[in-house]
């Protein structure tokens, strides 16, 4: 896509006539699509591939006629030398009194595809809802396997952070309030550099809290998994270091705040690996972590719904943000 990095307001691009929707009035998503997800739901796992992009397309229709009309967006921000180090920022853009906290947002693509801006609904809905809510967020592109393996994503989530925290003032967010967010193979990323000591540098700015969602948090190349090669191509196939990659290896006590979210038809072992983030973190913490289960969600739905009526995920996204715990 090409976007200007000139501040604009978020808008449809269809010139057609269309009934104007704000975060108060948010899309429904229509019957013909819930039927849709509860007949491809028990057997996602059949065709993650091809349930995904089905999943995209059909939720970028619902998504397209929003309006965020108190949401301003700067596109295409470098914070790299790399083709991939490109952000988009969204601000409220009316600024409360207090500076907003800021998320960035960390997209999943099975470690060797994907983009930020997967359609123009996805994953601009995300961010565009948190700003519509107060919060500013950043949308952050990263390296892929096929362009240097691990931990190098991991390492441009920190240049992005680095960056939130460097733009504070320029931007307005608070930079003593900067999240994490991601979505299935962007939880491995950020998972590392949330919970790896490795990536715990000097003066590095702390995380005011961590949200996971339908994560990939414990790295493997098993039968069950479809994208195994895929993993295989980011980390390697020595599978005796897998282990100390996986984010849920390095949870302790310390660990950040975390949400995390997971659908009922999830990527094979997702859901499996979210559960495993939530026991290790409330054994370390003798405290469980808030989670949420969604019924009759999938692994794309979970994250492209947002900005829909369907708005549990959200309000408990914005809920954590304000107090993390």
């Amino acid at each position: 896509m090409n976007h200007s990095n000139e501040w604009s307001h978020i808008c449809c691009p269809s010139k057609r006539p269309r009934r104007r929707k704000t975060a108060l009035n948010l899309p429904e998503i229509p019957p013909r699509l819930r039927t849709l997800m509860a007949e491809i739901g028990p057997k996602w796992r059949e065709d993650t591939t091809g349930h995904v992009e089905l999943m995209l397309s059909e939720f970028s229709k619902v998504l397209k006629p929003i309006v965020w009309d108190r949401v301003s967006v700067k596109h295409d921000l470098p914070y790299g030398t790399h083709e991939r180090h490109r952000l988009d920022v969204y601000v409220p853009a009316a600024h409360a009194s207090v500076r907003p906290p800021v998320v960035l947002f960390i997209h999943g693509g099975a470690f060797v595809g994907g983009h930020r801006n997967r359609t123009d609904q996805v994953y601009s809905n995300v961010a565009s809802y948190l700003a519509q809510h107060g919060v500013a967020a950043i949308n952050v592109g990263y390296r892929l396997a096929t362009h240097a393996t691990y931990p190098a994503a991991s390492q441009d989530i920190a240049a992005a952070v680095e960056w939130a925290y460097d733009h504070a003032a320029e931007f307005g967010w608070n930079p003593d309030r900067i999240f994490l967010m991601s979505h299935s193979a962007g939880a491995a990323h950020a998972g590392a550099y949330a919970y790896d000591p490795a990536f715990a540098a000097h003066g590095r700015p702390p995380l005011a809290g961590m949200i996971v969602v339908s994560g990939r948090v414990r790295i493997d190349s098993l039968q069950e998994n479809p994208n195994a090669a895929k993993v295989e191509l980011y980390y390697g196939s020595d599978q005796s270091r897998y282990e100390d990659y996986s984010p849920v290896h390095h949870v302790d006590a310390g660990s950040v705040a975390t949400f995390i979210a997971w659908a009922e038809f999830e990527n094979p072992l997702i859901d499996v690996y979210c559960a495993e983030l939530a026991f290790r973190l409330a054994h370390a913490k003798r405290k469980a972590p808030p989670i949420m289960w969604h019924e009759g969600h999938n692994h794309t739905s979970a994250i492209a719904h947002i900005g829909t009526s369907d708005d549990n995920l959200g309000q408990a996204i914005i809920a954590f943000i304000r107090n993390p715990r």
